[in-house]
């Protein structure tokens, strides 16, 4: 009976010795690993960037329709509680959009806009609305004379951002821009211009 109670206990110490040498490391870790955990990647904090991308839009009390790519910087502040993301950027643009139409050419050559942004973090993932002011350069051109205004307006949109490294990411934004009316001497009208804006950014995280 000795013998079977000792036998069984040395069994049993032998089988937890090779349940944790089966939990030590063997060797290097393997190229491949499984995803983090939800809400591991931090958004909070700082971060700038540069995007591209393409404006389409039209301009009121005209037949003109600028379009054109577009490209700039952006900065901006984060904060996260859990999963939730709040914070606000800013970006100003160089942009090449202009339409002419019965000899009338319009042109956006800049904007900017400075908005609030509130998203939902999954991980690496970060999705989220956009909303705030929006400004921006307009320039009406007939017969060789032109005439630019400074116009202000608001923009809102959505975008979805992806952190591929822990302090890079990738964003894909869309953004409907409304710089209101101003009164154009040319025209004798008052103009403004509505805009879709769909461009891709990097971000670095500080």
């Amino acid at each position: 009976m000795k013998k079977s109670i000792l036998a069984i206990a040395v069994a049993m110490t032998a089988a937890a010795g090779t349940a944790h040498a089966a939990d030590l490391p063997r060797g290097p870790a393997p190229y491949y690993t499984s995803p983090a955990p939800v809400g591991v990647y931090n958004w909070g904090g700082f971060y700038a960037g540069v995007n591209a991308g393409y404006n389409w839009g039209k301009i009121s009390n005209s037949g003109n329709e600028p379009s054109g790519m577009s490209g700039g910087l952006q900065a901006g502040y984060n904060w996260q509680w859990g999963q939730f993301v709040l914070g606000g950027e800013t970006d100003l643009q160089a942009s090449a959009a202009d339409d002419t139409f019965a000899g009338w050419k319009f042109s956006n050559p800049w904007f900017g806009t400075l908005r609030a942004r509130a998203g939902y973090a999954w991980n690496n993932m970060l999705f989220y609305g956009t909303a705030g002011f929006a400004y921006g350069g307009v320039t009406a051109e007939v017969g060789g004379t032109d005439e630019s205004k400074t116009q202000t307006g608001w923009t809102a949109g959505l975008g979805m951002e992806v952190g591929f490294a822990p302090n890079w990411s990738a964003k894909l934004e869309y953004l409907y821009m409304d710089l209101g009316n101003r009164s154009y001497s040319l025209t004798g009208l008052e103009n403004s211009l509505q805009t879709n804006i769909l461009r891709f950014g990097i971000n670095y995280h500080f």
